[in-house]
C-alpha cells in the first residue's frame, strides 16, 4: 500500500459486527509512501496506523475525489473498491454467516443467515456453510437495494421509488 498526505483510509472491524473506520493521512512516515501514516480518524483521534488486510485506501484528496492533476498528466479515472467480509460461527448442528459490507461510506451494511442440519443428514459442515453464507449475501444484497431506495427518495424527494432486484 502506498498513500500520500490528503488521502483517505478506510478500516474494517476486526470482526463483522465491529464498526469501520475512516480518517485521513496526516503524514507519511515511510520511504516512498509506505507506513506507517499519521492518520486522523474521523473520531477526531489521531494515531500512527500500520495497515493490514483490513484496509482501504481511497486515492485523493480529502475535500473531494479527484483533485486536479499537472497538465502533462491525465486525470487518473475514479476507483472504488467495495469489500465484504464473511464470518462464520458453527454450533452443533447450527451455522450462522455474518457478512458487511464494506464500501465508500464509513456505515456498513452488515446482515446473517443461518443453516441447521436436519437429524437424518449426515453431517457435512462445508454445505452448512454454503447455506448460511448464500443466505446472509441474499439478505444484504435486499439491505443495499433498500438503502439504495431511500437514498433515491432522499435525492428526488419522492416516495414511491421502487428499485427492482434484477
Amino acid at each position: 500500500m502506498k498513500a500520500q498526505k490528503g488521502d483517505r483510509i478506510v478500516l474494517a472491524g476486526e470482526q463483522v459486527d465491529r464498526p469501520t473506520r475512516d480518517g485521513e493521512i496526516l503524514e507519511v512516515r515511510g520511504k516512498d509512501g509506505a507506513p506507517p501514516y499519521l492518520v486522523r480518524w474521523s473520531d477526531g483521534h489521531t494515531g500512527l496506523l500500520y495497515p493490514g488486510p483490513g484496509s482501504v485506501l481511497r486515492i485523493g484528496s480529502s475535500h473531494g475525489e479527484g483533485a486536479t492533476a499537472p497538465a502533462a498528466e491525465a486525470p487518473p479515472k475514479p476507483v472504488k473498491e467495495w469489500q465484504v467480509r464473511v464470518s462464520i460461527f458453527e454450533s452443533a448442528d447450527d451455522t450462522t454467516a455474518k457478512v458487511v459490507l464494506l464500501a465508500d461510506a464509513p456505515e456498513a451494511l452488515m446482515a446473517s443467515g443461518e443453516s441447521h442440519r436436519s437429524e437424518e443428514d449426515r453431517p457435512a459442515n462445508r454445505i452448512g456453510d454454503e447455506v448460511a453464507v448464500a443466505r446472509a449475501l441474499r439478505h444484504l444484497a435486499d439491505e443495499l437495494l433498500d438503502t439504495a431506495t431511500h437514498d433515491i427518495e432522499s435525492a428526488t424527494g419522492e416516495s414511491d421509488v421502487f428499485v427492482r432486484p434484477r
